[in-house]
Parts: structure tokens; C-alpha cells; sequence
């Protein structure tokens, strides 16, 4: 790719609203490298109505070697989609080019790619330059009360230390005992790597470690230390100005739920209406076969009821007092109300979505969507999505190392196939076009989760601090799964679940918790971050982009291996101070920086100026 294109991005150095009404004309603006070429005319195209409009922009002055043009266009439907078409001077005639959210094309493109602004409520402010920390209740730390609690009768009792089963019989049933409490006492160690949201996978009571598979919505389990140890976590992160959200299974409950048993027991009760029985009440729907986990029938409005719109409903218990959560991860959000020939997964969104916000106007909704989340994700129901197809999975492919052995997100592949960054960046693009730069920013930026292998298993030595570093400088917000800042490994997901080696340093088998801190605080303090982002150089080893704001820029260069890189492939003509952060060494010429790697550089810029 060359670093000299025309470039816009949904910002506010480039849209004058990125939640305009109905009716109104939304401001919108392209800037033109003075050295790609001169337009001779600049259009900006949107949809309304289905049909295809077209509104002339004026050039509006030049600054910082860009000239900037500026159109108007009117905000008709909830969501606008919208590209730039450019003219050129060629020798046989006009040149026309279109930009849209994938990149530059000189060809007509499909309208799924183009920019967008909606009408959708925004995530809230909090989480704009957040950083997440995932919680694992079971096998993240243990208070003084835990050990006084009985192995359930589903579990298999564990030691701290001992070997987490990644496959086999006990995966699910392996009891640590971790508790809510011992989340609350290692709070500060979360606030000092920079953690702004604690999210919780389940704490409802279920037969299974993950509990994933509840048997109520409405008491935290007593292993965990009942509710008011939920009480007691949410009050201690609020004193430090942390955010707690949970996790939500809005697709299914257990098979032991007060719901499906009541349901199972009677064909005429209104819960057996919550399900999906066949028609003599011998067997249901469950998620993927499994049968512990029946699958929930959002066609019921009793239902909803329960769920989201009562006023105790699930949704609403724990946002409200004493709990006060600040939001809900959704999980399989994807898969939620949708079963064979029925399809109201976004209706229920927007359900939730409203309920929500009717409770917390600065509550946060993020839905699972384990693959491509465009279609789903446009802000009226999760406002963002938890997915791996746009960040983690071409990441895993640039800094894989060939020799993992591990599961790559449920495909028949041994592992991740290398790649180059310009894959990446094109699978990135591509996975992200259709979200609006709201969801973009809301979107989770994970290396790894409770649900997949370890960073540290898949990619080369360094490649973990790499992408810790890309995802926390990009649009979207970072995850740290608990354990990443302890290199800890994992051929699976189950395998990942590994408990904290909290006070034992021998099981510490990589500290990135300084890398994790210092990133954390460059996020926080740079106003960059809450700007705009352009791609620089996507090509073998090397991946750059910047982040732009009127305040100031960021210029951030990662490496997978030693490189030269030429600071004009960058876009400037020299660079001769020292990065702000380096992950390993780096020195430069008036026409070269020469990078150590794996590693991630990061330089600080000036703001761009935007003409009158």
C-alpha cells in the first residue's frame, strides 16, 4: 500500500457528527495527500432510500501537505452509508477512484464496505479509551472464605497449582474455588497494569466451572460468596473509578434452571413456552446439541418479560441498586434468537439495548459474534461486539509461530497459517468496514479469551507484547484475558483457564505487566487515542498506522522481526526524536529506523490542522 491516499474515517476531523438526527445534513470531509495528485472534483455518494445520491464537495484550503474537501450530506435513513468518489486528471480522460471503509479503490465497490453514520445511541464516553480485564471467577484468586466452602457435588476439588485438564471428562467439572471476594482484594494490581473495566464471566450458580450453563439469573452463586460479594466488588471498583460489567447468556440457560424444570415438568406451564420442545415434550433445542445448555425461544413474550422488559426482569435486577453493574457482555449474542428458518436476533437486541438504557443511560451492551459481526453489530442492539474475525485471528497469523499446536477458533486447521501484513491488514479492513466508527470503538480488541488458546502458546517469543500494543493503540478496546500479563499458556480454550500465580513468581512464565502498565497510560493520557486512525505501511514484517487528533498524533510502528524501515514509506521526512514507548531497540538514520524485534515503537506527532 502507499501512505500517500486520501484519507477519512469517522472522527471528528472528518464528520461534523457521528450521531446525526433524521433530517439533518451531516458535515463530512476528505483529505487529499498533495503529493498523491490533484482532484479535480470530489463526490460524496450515499444511499437514501436504497438509491444511490450524489452531493459535490467544495475544496475548503491545504495544511500539512493534505488538501481537505467538504460536503454535506442529508441523514435520511437510520443507517447512512455513504463513500467518496474522486476525480482525477488521466491522459485518456477523468480517473475515478471511490474510498470507502476497506480502502481506496479505483473500480466500483460493493455498498456493504462503504463508511457509515447512524442514528444508534453511542457506547458511553467511559469506554472510549477503556482498557478491559477479563475475569474468570474460578481461577482468578481466592479469598480467606473460600477455603471454607464445600467442593459442589458436580465438581472435581483442585489445588491452586494444579494442571488444568484442556480436554476430557473433568474439563468442565476442575474446581479451584476462586471467589468474588478475592477479585475485590486484588483490585489495586488491576487498577496499577491500567484496567478501567472488569468483566466477569458468569456468576449465576450452575453445574460447571464456567457457568455458562446457570440454574437461576437471580443470586450469584454462594461459591463465589453470594450477592453481596457482587455488592462488595461493584462498591470497591466504583471507589477507584473502574467500571464492573457481566456476562449474560441471553441464548440459553442450564438444564438445571428453575426455568427449564418448571418447564420440562409441565407442558402447559408459560416457562415451557421459553423453549423450544418437540411436539409430544420428549426433547428440545439446545445450544449445538448440547443438552445441558436448552436453547431460549425469543418469540415468547413472557419471556422478554423475564428477561429484559419486567421490572425485576434478568437484564434489569443487576444494573439496578444494590448491584448497580455498568453493562452486560451478551454471550453467543450471534446465535441469540435465531434458530433454523427464524431470525429475530436484532429485534432482541434492540430490546435489550433499550431496557438497558432505560436503566443506565451510561450502561455498556456488547454482544458476542465470534465471526464476521458487520451484519449484526450497527449500534441499535450491542453496541459493540466481542468478535475475533477483524483483530485476533489475522494477528495470531502474522505473529504465529509455525510450530503451534493449537485449536484456531474451531477450524480444521492445526493451527494459525503465516501471513503478511498486508493479509492482515486486508482481512482487518474488510472485517471492520461495515461497522460505524461508534461500534469500531467499541469493539473488543481481544489477543485471546476464556474461550481460546493462549497468545502466548500460538505466537513467536515477543509476539504476545506485539499484539498487546497494536490492540491497545487501535479504535476499539483492549482485553486483557487475566493471565495474559503473566504469559501464562494454553493450547485451548479450557486449557487458558489457568489459575493466577499470584504471589508465586516460579509460575510466572513471562511478566508483561510493566509493557501492560505503560500502554495502559499512553492510551489514557494521549488525546490521539480518541481520534482518528489512518494505515501507514502494511508489508512482511512491518505494520504502521497513526492516530490523529487536533491536539496531537501517535505513530505507531510493530514488528514481528528486526526491520529497516524507510521513514518516507511513513509519510514523514525525517524522525529524529526518541519513541515514547519501545518494545525493544531501535535506532534510525535521516532515512531509516532500524527496529528490533518483535516489537511495537510508538512516536509522538503533531496535531492535524484542519483548514478553516
Amino acid at each position: 500500500m502507499s501512505v500517500n491516499q486520501p484519507h477519512h474515517d469517522g472522527s471528528a476531523l472528518h464528520v461534523g457528527s457521528t450521531t446525526p438526527a433524521l433530517g439533518e445534513r451531516c458535515t463530512l470531509r476528505l483529505r487529499v495527500p498533495q503529493d498523491w495528485g490533484s482532484a479535480s472534483r470530489v463526490w460524496v455518494r450515499s444511499v437514501q432510500d436504497a438509491e444511490p445520491r450524489y452531493d459535490e464537495a467544495r475544496e475548503i484550503g491545504t495544511a500539512g501537505g493534505w488538501t481537505w474537501w467538504e460536503a454535506s450530506m442529508l441523514h435520511v435513513n437510520p443507517v447512512a452509508q455513504y463513500r467518496f468518489v474522486i476525480e482525477v486528471a488521466g491522459e485518456d480522460g477523468p480517473v475515478y477512484w471511490h474510498l470507502n471503509n476497506a480502502g481506496l479503490h479505483n473500480r466500483d465497490t460493493s455498498d456493504y464496505n462503504d463508511f457509515r453514520v447512524t442514528t444508534a445511541r453511542p457506547a458511553p464516553a467511559w469506554s472510549h479509551d477503556a482498557v478491559m480485564y477479563q475475569v474468570f471467577p474460578d481461577r482468578f484468586a481466592r479469598s480467606a472464605q473460600a477455603g471454607g466452602r464445600p467442593t459442589p457435588d458436580w465438581g472435581v476439588a483442585c489445588n491452586w497449582d494444579t494442571p488444568v485438564q484442556g480436554k476430557g471428562p473433568d474439563v468442565a467439572r476442575q474446581f479451584y474455588g476462586g471467589d468474588l471476594d478475592g477479585v475485590t482484594e486484588r483490585l489495586d494490581e488491576l487498577q496499577a497494569l491500567g484496567t478501567d473495566i472488569v468483566y466477569l464471566t458468569p456468576f449465576f450458580p450452575g453445574r460447571s466451572n464456567h457457568r455458562y450453563d446457570a440454574s437461576t439469573f437471580h443470586a450469584v452463586d454462594p461459591l463465589l460468596g453470594g450477592d453481596e460479594a457482587l455488592i462488595r466488588l461493584v462498591e470497591a471498583a466504583h471507589a477507584r473509578g473502574m467500571k464492573v460489567m457481566g456476562d449474560l447468556t441471553s441464548n440459553h440457560t442450564g438444564d438445571a434452571h428453575e426455568w427449564f424444570t418448571r418447564a420440562q415438568a409441565d407442558p402447559n406451564s408459560v416457562e415451557a413456552g421459553y423453549f423450544y420442545f418437540n411436539e409430544d415434550h420428549t426433547d428440545y433445542e439446545s445450544w449445538w446439541g448440547v443438552k445441558s445448555l436448552p436453547k431460549l425461544n425469543w418469540a415468547s413474550e413472557a419471556l422478554r418479560e423475564a428477561f429484559v422488559t419486567g421490572e425485576d426482569s434478568v437484564v434489569a435486577h443487576w444494573l439496578k441498586a444494590p448491584f448497580n453493574l455498568d453493562g452486560w457482555r451478551i454471550d453467543v449474542g450471534n446465535m441469540t434468537g435465531r434458530l433454523g428458518a427464524q431470525d429475530i436476533n436484532r429485534e432482541v437486541a434492540a430490546l435489550i439495548q433499550e431496557r438497558i438504557l432505560e436503566i443506565n443511560p451510561d450502561a455498556l451492551l456488547l454482544g458476542e459474534e465470534t465471526s464476521d459481526a458487520g451484519a449484526d453489530v450497527d449500534g441499535f442492539g450491542w453496541q459493540g461486539a466481542m468478535t475475533y474475525s477483524n483483530f485476533t485471528r489475522p494477528m495470531w497469523q502474522w505473529l504465529g509461530n509455525p510450530e503451534a499446536r493449537v485449536d484456531f477458533f474451531g477450524t480444521p486447521l492445526a493451527g494459525p497459517p503465516k501471513v503478511a501484513a498486508d493479509v492482515v491488514l486486508a482481512t482487518h479492513r474488510d472485517l471492520s468496514s461495515a461497522f460505524s466508527w461508534p461500534v469500531r470503538n467499541a469493539t473488543m480488541n481481544a489477543l485471546n479469551t476464556h474461550d481460546t488458546a493462549r497468545a502466548a502458546s500460538v505466537m513467536i517469543p515477543g509476539g504476545p507484547a506485539v499484539a498487546a500494543a497494536v490492540s491497545m493503540l487501535l479504535p476499539g478496546i483492549p482485553v486483557v484475558f487475566a493471565g495474559d500479563e503473566f504469559g501464562l499458556e494454553g493450547f485451548n480454550g479450557e486449557a487458558s483457564r489457568t489459575p493466577l500465580p499470584w504471589d508465586e513468581p516460579e509460575r510466572i512464565v513471562t511478566d508483561l505487566r510493566p509493557v501492560y502498565a505503560a500502554l495502559a497510560a499512553l492510551r489514557h493520557e494521549s488525546p490521539a487515542m480518541r481520534g482518528g486512525m489512518r494505515w501507514l505501511l502494511a508489508s512482511g514484517d512491518v505494520l504502521a498506522f497513526v492516530r490523529e487528533s487536533a491536539e496531537e498524533s501517535l505513530l505507531v510502528v510493530a514488528v514481528r522481526a528486526a526491520a529497516s524501515v524507510p521513514i518516507a514509506a511513513l509519510g514523514l521526512s525525517s524522525l529524529e526524536f526518541e519513541p515514547v514507548f519501545a518494545g525493544a531497540s531501535v535506532s534510525s538514520t535521516t532515512a531509516e529506523l532500524e527496529l528490533g524485534g518483535p516489537g511495537t515503537f510508538v512516536w509522538r506527532l503533531p496535531g492535524i490542522a484542519v483548514p478553516a
